[in-house]
């Protein structure tokens, strides 16, 4: 993966408060803090809403202030912001507090392990508005492989042709990005920070470990 393709931002690049918080997220010695760490999640996606919400489309609308009247930029349209079960959760908290207004989707995708040490994606729960002529911005913590990314976009797009996608991960890897662009191309990425390994099972090296289970704990493997 080229590091200057203009779709894929990675929020490290430039010095900031992010870096603070991409470090306790991935620190053995803070990331086990589960409040913290989903509140990290969270300002992360506040961070990357923030820097979204400068590549959508305004109009001007007339305001009426207690003194006279004045002409303000609002957004053409509410973005439609989409999570992946459950691990995403924090995160949309985060999109929220900025898109406040927007829709909302959710669904499940999750990797179902075998004993061979390979896995499926399973799908079992869609909830979403009509994405046509929409904008639609999905958050995951992890960006590893990106089969799960792609099946769950597969399968929101059954409801509907968005304008643009924007997807918004805490940690990426370059395996994961490029197979996203395999199937699409177009999709803009934001990652908190992006790293180039993974392992025989799928995960991020150096990652953070599972930020599912680090945010809400752990659970059976189904």
């Amino acid at each position: 993966m080229s590091a200057h393709q203009p779709n894929v931002i990675n929020l490290s690049k430039q010095y900031s408060i992010l870096h603070e918080w991409i470090y306790e997220i991935r620190s053995v010695d803070v990331q086990t803090d589960r409040m913290r760490f989903r509140k990290n999640l969270e300002r992360i996606a506040e961070v990357a809403a923030y820097e979204i919400s400068k590549h959508l489309p305004y109009v001007k609308k007339l305001c009426t202030t207690p003194l006279g009247n004045t002409h303000c930029w609002v957004l053409e349209q509410q973005p439609v912001i989409a999570t992946i079960l459950r691990a995403g959760l924090a995160m949309h908290q985060g999109l929220l507090n900025y898109f406040d207004k927007a829709d909302n989707a959710f669904v499940s995708a999750y990797r179902k392990h075998h004993d061979d040490g390979s896995f499926e994606i399973s799908l079992e729960y869609l909830s979403c508005p009509s994405l046509e002529g929409r904008y639609l911005i999905i958050c995951d913590p992890m960006l590893a492989t990106g089969s799960s990314l792609v099946k769950a976009i597969q399968f929101l797009l059954e409801c509907g042709q968005p304008i643009q996608i924007h997807v918004i991960a805490a940690i990426a890897c370059t395996v994961g990005i490029d197979y996203l662009h395999k199937h699409f191309p177009q999709t803009v990425v934001w990652a908190g920070d992006i790293d180039e390994e993974l392992t025989a099972r799928g995960y991020i090296v150096p990652g953070l470990g599972d930020a599912g289970d680090l945010a809400y704990g752990g659970k059976q493997q189904q």
